[in-house]
């Protein structure tokens, strides 16, 4: 499923199609999704007893959008979301027209043949205005490349590659955030056969690339929100691709304390061995929760993935270790406020 995920294109503002096929497993799940006006997608699995969690991740990824064509044919970009321009040279595209169509390309710079120019490429720092999108077509001006369809604002998506090795490392663009929503679907079909303590919904969002995906449509019953999200993995920090980390704080500052110490109890609980960890560059659907005035604790949690916003990799321990968590969390029948056992 998260390999059929990563093969759907859903840069944000362009999310239907990822959308539509969660909603179709749900739906052969028995459970019928419901659409916010935004567009993000909420499902709900009920609780024998009281209280109410929800679990926030988001489908779109980054990407880029036509900022204009150039009189070469070739096409600007302007990016959807926080990448450094060089992860993205050489990488494989979609231009998406209004029409329908999916023209291919491939992100070059302006000085890319190390034959022509020589050390100018080295030297090259890249930033918008050299990094162009070399189409698949013959065009050689502005006007041919409009005949084939092609205008300012048109979405552009990035080829995901998704990889599965037979160690169980899985390498893709865009884990972050398609890792969570598949263990969304693995979770919903652990908790349809044995039901959890207490309600819980998962909230699918759309635009937290941009930073405001969770701003609207968390339940309006929820207790405790979780963001599941990737955990960065690199130089000074504890996250591991083989293991669930617990975010304790990031650019929006500390997260819940409570509700943090009680997802430590689940994975204690669960035998897990919990990472821990802070991203200072980082914000998740949770920070957009709580900016828009969500009256509720949030918590942050992910799988371990390394070279975040890039070619990205993690494991499946790491996102087997983030279901179990959930399914512990939920089933340890504890509300929102609760002390810690």
């Amino acid at each position: 499923m998260l390999v059929r995920l990563l093969e759907t294109p859903s840069p944000t503002g362009f999310t239907e199609q990822a959308v539509a096929l969660v909603a179709a497993e749900l739906e052969a799940l028995g459970i019928t999704p419901a659409r916010t006006r935004k567009g993000a997608l909420t499902w709900e699995v009920p609780g024998t007893g009281e209280g109410h969690v929800t679990f926030s991740g988001h489908i779109d990824t980054l990407g880029a959008m036509v900022k204009a064509i150039k009189p070469s044919g070739r096409l600007l970009l302007s990016a959807l979301g926080g990448y450094d321009w060089a992860t993205v040279e050489g990488e494989d595209v979609l231009v998406h027209t209004q029409e329908g169509r999916a023209i291919t390309g491939t992100v070059v710079n302006v000085r890319q043949s190390t034959h022509v120019h020589g050390p100018a490429l080295r030297e090259l720092r890249r930033e918008p205005s050299v990094m162009e999108v070399r189409l698949d077509e013959d065009t050689r001006s502005a006007s041919e490349t409009r005949n084939l369809g092609i205008g300012v604002g048109d979405f552009v998506s990035f080829d995901a590659r998704p990889r599965v090795t037979p160690a169980g490392y899985i390498k893709a663009r865009h884990l972050d955030n398609k890792a969570a929503v598949a263990v969304f679907l693995g979770v919903t079909r652990e908790l349809l056969g044995a039901p959890p303590a207490r309600t819980v919904a998962f909230h699918v969002t759309t635009y937290e690339e941009v930073g405001h995906g969770a701003a609207t449509g968390i339940p309006a019953h929820t207790d405790e929100l979780v963001a599941v999200d990737m955990a960065a993995v690199g130089e000074g920090q504890t996250s591991s691709e083989h293991h669930v980390t617990l975010c304790v704080a990031d650019s929006g500052g500390p997260y819940d304390h409570a509700l943090g110490n009680r997802l430590r109890a689940a994975a204690r609980r669960a035998g897990l061995e919990l990472r821990i960890d802070l991203y200072p560059y980082y914000a998740s659907d949770g920070t957009a929760a709580w900016r828009a005035g969500g009256d509720y604790p949030v918590a942050l949690i992910g799988p371990g993935v390394d070279a975040s916003h890039a070619y990205e990799r993690t494991h499946t321990d790491a996102l087997e270790a983030t279901a179990t968590l959930i399914l512990a969390h939920v089933r340890a029948g504890e509300r929102s406020g609760a002390p810690e056992a």
